[in-house]
């Protein structure tokens, strides 16, 4: 009967009680009237009157065990109840909970931030309504030029000349602000959100993200200007990065050139992205033009500079394969969730 007893005792410490399903059961088999221990104390009186004692003391050890079990179960249990009284189910496996994490736009652009402001450059923002004296008057760009169209600017108020309200159509007048409130040399990225009026396709969009930059001092150099884009993409794509520098013209540099990269998708064989060409334009840069720089007060025969600006979506399309900028700014989830942290 020993045996059996320390059989017993060794199967209620393994009994586990998950639920209220369980501890029933255990109830059921153990504590009853008609249960296991009952049962071996109903055994007593057949056992030999010497060994009486030390067998009854084994029964109450192992009627305690029971006993101590289902208040230990019942405790537990009773901790599961939440406030609307209802018992929670400790064998539901756990929820699962995300973590946040940046936008691959924002996560993109502090990696540029720190790439510039590793070279020495400052940061500048500035309001994204804008005059028009600023976004384009001082900036060069002559009463006929077609990016003062209402095709591709978003006015918001007319006014007198050179103070028509609108979105800023490039972070150019950021530049212009700082050129006027500060004296050379001057070195700065501008990052930012800008607006234009334009047909929303694979490769563009209404609004996106810019970062331009300016650097103006004695002596500053073309290849200057070359040596930084160069720097920022080995750092930015890594060292076999290939660049095209393209002639090209904007009314606030002279000379002017676009910088292009192998397409990533189709590695320069041609592609929808690419539109077939092999390479994706991601920036354009020149020296600032003397005119820039005596709206602004600074003498083009003391100083020089040069500025770039880059779409910071492009650069994202290009860090992860992304194929459509339209994923960037519909916030879709499934496509968001691969960039958890």
């Amino acid at each position: 009967m020993e045996n059996t007893i320390r059989s017993l005792q060794q199967e209620i410490l393994d009994f586990e009680i998950a639920t209220e399903a369980d501890l029933e059961a255990f109830r059921l088999r153990y504590t009853v009237r008609k249960g296991l221990i009952a049962a071996l104390f109903g055994q007593l009186k057949s056992v030999d009157p010497a060994e009486k004692p030390r067998v009854g003391q084994l029964l109450n050890l192992l009627k305690q065990t029971a006993d101590t079990k289902i208040d230990e179960a019942e405790g537990r249990l009773a901790a599961t109840v939440n406030g609307n009284g209802k018992r929670i189910d400790m064998t539901l496996p756990g929820r699962r909970y995300f973590t946040g994490s940046e936008h691959p736009v924002q996560k993109v652009l502090g990696e540029m931030k720190q790439i510039f402001s590793a070279m020495g450059f400052g940061i500048a923002t500035g309001p994204e309504l804008e005059l028009d004296e600023y976004n384009f008057d001082m900036l060069n760009f002559p009463p006929d030029h077609p990016a003062r169209d209402m095709q591709d600017t978003f006015f918001v108020k007319s006014g007198n000349p050179g103070q028509d309200v609108l979105l800023r159509t490039h972070t150019s007048p950021v530049q212009i602000r700082v050129m006027l409130d500060n004296k050379p040399p001057m070195r700065v990225i501008c990052p930012g959100k800008v607006y234009r009026n334009e047909a929303i396709s694979s490769r563009s969009y209404c609004v996106f993200h810019q970062l331009e930059g300016l650097y103006i001092d004695k002596n500053v150099s073309f290849a200057d200007l070359k040596a930084t884009i160069y720097s920022f993409s080995k750092q930015m794509f890594g060292n076999d990065v290939k660049l095209r520098f393209r002639p090209s013209f904007f009314p606030f540099t002279e000379p002017s050139a676009e910088v292009d990269v192998t397409c990533y998708l189709c590695g320069g064989k041609g592609c929808k992205v690419c539109k077939h060409s092999g390479w994706l334009e991601i920036m354009g840069c020149g020296m600032v033009h003397p005119n820039v720089m005596r709206n602004c007060g600074i003498d083009p025969e003391t100083w020089s500079g040069y500025a770039f600006g880059m779409g910071v979506d492009r650069t994202v399309l290009l860090r992860y394969k992304i194929d459509d900028i339209r994923l960037l700014f519909e916030n879709d989830l499934r496509m968001l969730k691969q960039f958890t942290a």
